[in-house]
């Protein structure tokens, strides 16, 4: 029986009591300078300061803690880092055994974040397929469930916690949301993002690279479109196709994707960095980077969501991205 998106919305409330003391509720910041740039009122949930780095904990934690009360011994995830690292926590806090397939290009800071959590890694080509054939031949292997990235509805309901936390903070703040904005890889984010939503009135966006953008063309297609991904620094935003689940829940529920490419996302995780005073990877970054793209509202300012999903970035990506750009040097030689 096809249970209805309310019934669904209620796992994330169910979620979200949960996760009551498993994860942090994390803050939300604001900034003049963001809000004059984006012509509204922005409120970002600073998932980058969460457990493991992440807001993939609190989907990961949700899964695997449901999985070790029915008797599970271990779990198998595949991601590009930050679910591998979210689950070889979650796993490690329940006693299980973790193994995580990451590609053979994933970020070592991700790397050793999971291994240092007690997770076996194992690496497995550049692209998902690859990954997911090496996750289902080990869970073969060993009988240990497959906790998915984004296809699993604990999954989503968990990352749809954070959303649902930032709507009820803007309310409690007399500055309930008109918009909320949640990066987009595999889907499971923003599906439960639509689903904490569901009934409010806000709209939802997702946001993705420029070439990475299988969502948007699944929704114009009205079917799930695989893409091969092009080479962004938003790396988490890198799946070839939105998750059947999440495409499921957000087909005819999300108000539209907006799409960005490296240099906006690039200009978002600067601000972040200087006007927020926090570190938040690319792909966190990305949400800021389409907030800023939305067309401004004509009769009041409006109060737009966004969710800072991430914070796990190397340190020579920043210090490339916070490096003077060439052209800003030479105004600045001009100048002086």
């Amino acid at each position: 029986m096809t249970r209805t998106v309310g019934q669904v919305r209620a796992d994330v409330e169910e979620a979200s009591r949960w996760l009551t003391g498993r994860v942090v509720r994390t803050p939300v910041l604001r900034s003049p300078v963001i809000d004059e740039l984006a012509g509204a009122r922005v409120l970002l949930k600073a998932e980058n300061l969460q457990d493991g780095g992440s807001y993939k904990m609190r989907g990961a934690l949700r899964a695997v803690g449901r999985l070790a009360a029915a008797g599970h011994t271990g779990v198998i995830a595949q991601s590009t880092g930050n679910h591998a690292v979210a689950v070889a926590l979650a796993a490690r806090q329940h006693g299980l055994a973790a193994t995580v397939v990451l590609p053979v290009d994933a970020a070592p800071t991700k790397v050793d974040r999971a291994r240092a959590a007690g997770a076996r890694v194992v690496f497995a080509g550049t692209g998902v397929e690859e990954r997911v054939a090496a996750a289902d031949g080990l869970s073969d292997e060993s009988g240990h469930p497959v906790v998915d990235a984004y296809d699993h509805p604990d999954v989503i309901a968990g990352q749809g916690t954070a959303s649902l936390e930032l709507i009820e903070d803007a309310e409690r703040a007399g500055t309930p949301l008109d918009v909320l904005v949640v990066p987009v890889g595999g889907g499971g984010g923003v599906a439960g993002a639509c689903l904490a939503a569901a009934g409010s009135g806000i709209q939802v966006y997702g946001v993705e690279p420029v070439g990475c953008d299988s969502l948007a063309r699944s929704l114009a297609a009205g079917v799930r479109v695989p893409v091969t991904p092009a080479p962004t620094i938003a790396d988490g935003l890198r799946p070839s196709c939105v998750g059947e689940l999440p495409f499921a829940i957000v087909r005819d529920t999300l108000r539209g994707v907006v799409r960005v490419d490296d240099d906006e996302i690039a200009a978002a995780f600067r601000l972040i960095l200087t006007e927020l005073k926090v570190l938040a990877e690319p792909s966190g970054a990305a949400g800021l980077a389409g907030a800023l793209r939305l067309p401004p509202a004509r009769d009041r300012q409006r109060t737009v969501g966004v969710v800072l999903t991430g914070g796990n970035v190397e340190a020579a990506l920043v210090a490339r991205l916070m490096a003077p750009r060439s052209a800003d040097l030479a105004e600045e030689g001009a100048a002086a």
